[in-house]
């Protein structure tokens, strides 16, 4: 685990904190923020950089998911029980975003050697395993077949999954992003995304699979460790854990040089959701 170890330890993390803030803003923000962060960190003009952003009920789509034959009827679905919808600009499947919902991204730059994708998952498998470690309780990354946006770094415990890995590469950025199901039901949210699969697919046969959702074999932090969480409380032993892996940690915003960045990325963010919406 040395070179993981070796990928979380850096001289600064910059960190910028939208747990509260982002909860007013439109989730494909957040998408252009990370991609903004990607491309100035990966060319040096900000240190490794940790964001922290929570929205309100939001269900994020990914590109395959907008290739489902009556995509219109689950996205209908979906409104109607009081989400907004979006798709993302990359790869995995629908999630679940809403005020229980913590969302992480790690933004290291890629220097001369690079980042191993899976050197990147172990990093943010190695971070939460960390602010955990508290409870002692086993996290393991493996697939949990059942879950929404399945892939091979679930994180679980005692095979309930609270937690999807994913990463976004630009230039010489990468950025490792989490969401963690910090309360709420877990269940509940993938009852949520089984109901927008039936509709959207039906019976009808697909060149894709999608997952055949199995809503109770997600959870929540707060329920599986049986104790009251805030996402204010997982902030904080975030923070904590980032800090034992640097020299200095101190928060911040995106510099002078970063808006006009970020104002590029989130028109592309926006337009290629509309685009896709719109066909």
């Amino acid at each position: 685990m040395k070179e993981t170890h070796d990928l979380l330890v850096q001289e600064q993390w910059r960190v910028i904190d939208q747990s509260m803030s982002a909860l007013y803003t439109s989730a494909l923000q957040s998408f252009g923020m990370d991609d903004t962060l990607c491309a100035s960190v990966g060319a040096g003009m900000v240190p490794a950089t940790a964001r922290a952003w929570v929205h309100q009920n939001t269900i994020v789509l990914g590109i395959q998911d907008s290739k489902l034959p009556f995509l219109g009827e689950g996205i209908q679905y979906l409104k109607e029980k009081g989400y907004d919808v979006i798709v993302r600009n990359s790869g995995g499947l629908a999630v679940v975003l809403d005020e229980g919902v913590l969302n992480l991204s790690l933004i290291f730059p890629e220097k001369d050697k690079g980042i191993d994708i899976n050197r990147g998952y172990d990093a943010m498998w190695q971070l939460v395993k960390s602010m955990f470690a508290q409870y002692h309780q086993e996290i393991e990354a493996r697939e949990i077949v059942g879950s929404y946006c399945p892939g091979s770094y679930d994180l679980s415990i005692k095979g309930k999954k609270f937690a999807g890995i994913s990463q976004r590469r630009i230039r010489k950025g990468v950025a490792v992003q989490i969401y963690l199901c910090v309360n709420g039901s877990g269940s509940k949210r993938a009852e949520t995304i089984k109901g927008f699969y039936e509709r959207s697919q039906k019976d009808e046969r697909t060149k894709y699979v999608y997952p055949v959702i199995v809503p109770h074999v997600m959870s929540s932090l707060a329920e599986l460790l049986e104790t009251d969480l805030t996402i204010q409380d997982v902030m904080l032993t975030f923070l904590k854990a980032l800090q034992s892996k640097s020299e200095r940690l101190f928060t911040g915003s995106l510099s002078t040089e970063e808006v006009p960045m970020f104002q590029t990325y989130y028109e592309r963010v926006m337009e290629r959701n509309r685009n896709v919406l719109e066909n």
